[in-house]
């Protein structure tokens, strides 16, 4: 199961005004299929092409804390 928090639905709004434009589906993509997948303290980094998402992991739940663009 796949949440996003309340930060993370901002990150949305927040990115377009900076002219940044993510989709949901492109942060979902980026879980499913990373290029790579990297441990930060409690936190998995995934990145894929110019997005890494940062999420929690808990039992079955999969929380995204939040994302950004990438170079």
């Amino acid at each position: 199961m796949l949440h996003f928090t309340s930060y993370a639905n901002q990150k949305f709004d927040i990115l377009n005004k900076h002219k940044v434009f993510i989709t949901k589906e492109q942060v979902e993509d980026a879980l499913n299929l990373p290029d790579k997948t990297e441990p930060k303290g409690k936190y998995l980094v995934y990145r894929k092409d110019t997005i890494c998402v940062v999420t929690k992991q808990e039992g079955k739940v999969t929380t995204v804390i939040t994302f950004y663009p990438a170079k």
